[in-house]
């Protein structure tokens, strides 16, 4: 929802601090580095019962994400590199956050429908990225959809904000997650199926020739037999 919608509203407004950071000699790829810093702090701190700590290293892993694109702008270094490691950055970074929260419910809570939750937030979020990874790979899209990261992001600091709501943000977004990958499942699955026509439809198409299945059978004997008496070629 939020590249759909507000993602070059952003990068207008970044663009002076990407060029800002270059000046300094900061790269793309050093920025992109401190996401999975900060989330192991987050994710240390969230483990350990610190859930407002926990909150603020959220804010700073988000940080590099938001401005990583700005800066290889700057630097004209908008790479497929670059969007490698980005991705491989993001999925390390969610691997480790949502650890973080798995942790802490199983010291403070224990209940294993509980402790489930962030491990289905995680698995659900990896569906959704991974059908935009393939969609890509094989030539669709399959952007979109109802929550991406930054609104994981920032459901799941306001749940640590306010502990009382950890439960119910998890199961929320669960939810969405689950929604957003059934839609971009069905956006790939309508684009890869107006691409390529039905089978049924490639049968109709088929030109009939008539005869039936023990014609064709004896016309494949008689050419074979007829191959087998034709005088070979001098080489």
């Amino acid at each position: 929802m939020f590249d759909g919608n507000f993602r070059s509203q952003v990068d207008a407004g970044l663009k002076p601090i990407g060029a800002s950071i270059k000046r300094l000699g900061v790269t793309a790829d050093v920025i992109t580095a401190f996401g999975p810093v900060f989330a192991v702090a987050a994710a240390v701190s969230i483990g350990a019962g610190a859930l407002t700590l926990g909150f603020l290293f959220i804010v700073l892993t988000g940080v590099p994400d938001l401005i990583d694109g700005a800066v290889a702008k700057a630097w004209g270094q908008d790479s497929k590199r670059g969007a490698f490691f980005d991705s491989v950055t993001d999925r390390v970074t969610d691997a480790l956050l949502f650890g973080g929260v798995a942790w802490y419910l199983v010291v403070s809570d224990g209940r294993a429908w509980v402790v489930m939750l962030p491990v289905a937030g995680y698995a659900t979020a990896s569906w959704v990225s991974y059908i935009r990874a393939k969609a890509d790979a094989l030539g669709y899209d399959a952007r979109g959809g109802l929550v991406e990261r930054a609104e994981r992001f920032i459901l799941l600091a306001l749940g640590l904000l306010f502990p009382v709501l950890l439960l119910p943000v998890l199961g929320l977004i669960v939810v969405l997650n689950t929604v957003t990958a059934g839609q971009r499942f069905v956006k790939v699955w309508r684009q890869a199926t107006d691409e390529s026509p039905a089978l049924s439809d490639r049968r109709r198409r088929r030109p009939r020739t008539g005869r039936s299945a023990s014609d064709r059978l004896a016309a494949r004997r008689t050419n074979g037999t007829l191959r087998r008496q034709r005088p070979g070629r001098a080489s």
